[in-house]
């Protein structure tokens, strides 16, 4: 285990986590918190052990996706709910892949909620919480000066999509939706970044959910929900 020197230096803030220089140029500290946020930060909530279970799913996840080929900036984790990881230049669109109707297409679309899909559709999103992460279209992407890059985000996505279906349908959950984050690091490697947790995904068995939508509709207490998760995927490990 490498042990790296957390700064004082806050390179970002976000909204359930907050990134930290360290004595390596190349290295930063992710420190997950104790919180919930909905709406774009409208609505938030302090659940205790929330950050934990949300970093050791993202260190489960992680691992398994780095043994199928797929780089990260993962690399280890440590106490008070922190997580080294390589340092990225975040590209400023959000991949989302969606394996079922749920959410936003189902809002914005006529697709109903629960319509499984034949194959993954892959959204792209610009990273801007202060316009709401609008949807983008390719010309879009385009004009941003991506154009290039989509064809590998939207592989890379795929490729992902495929390995956790496969985890989760082993514990007996449906990956309806989730959220990637990619950036490049200082020798511009492509990396998945950002967090793999229920935080950023949908997740259903029997007509429930397990995910970050149970605090959103408030049905159910999310961190009895997400230890569930990390117990079952646990149990893999040991298979």
């Amino acid at each position: 285990m490498s042990i790296f020197i957390m700064s004082d230096t806050k390179i970002i803030q976000g909204k359930v986590k907050t990134v930290f220089t360290t004595d390596e140029d190349d290295v930063v500290l992710i420190q997950y918190e104790d919180k919930v946020t909905a709406g774009n930060g409208r609505h938030v909530d302090f659940p205790e052990g929330k950050g934990k279970v949300c970093m050791e799913i993202s260190e489960f996840l992680f691992k398994k996706l780095e043994k199928s080929g797929i780089k990260t900036h993962y690399i280890d984790t440590f106490p008070e709910r922190i997580m080294s990881c390589k340092r990225v230049d975040i590209i400023p669109i959000e991949v989302v892949v969606r394996n079922v109707a749920a959410g936003s297409i189902v809002r914005q679309t006529t697709l109903e909620e629960g319509k499984v899909f034949d194959e993954p559709l892959v959204e792209y999103f610009l990273k801007d919480d202060d316009k709401d992460d609008p949807l983008l279209t390719q010309d879009r992407i385009n004009l941003m000066g991506y154009g290039n890059q989509i064809r590998t985000l939207s592989f890379n996505a795929r490729s992902i999509n495929a390995i956790l279906k496969g985890i989760f349908e082993e514990i007996g959950l449906t990956l309806v939706d989730f959220k990637l984050e990619f950036g490049y690091d200082s020798r511009q490697n492509l990396l998945l970044a950002d967090e793999l947790s229920p935080d950023g995904m949908r997740l259903w068995k029997e007509g429930k959910s397990f995910d970050k939508d149970l605090f959103r509709k408030g049905k159910g207490d999310i961190v009895e929900s997400y230890k569930y998760i990390l117990t079952e995927l646990r149990k893999l490990s040991e298979q």
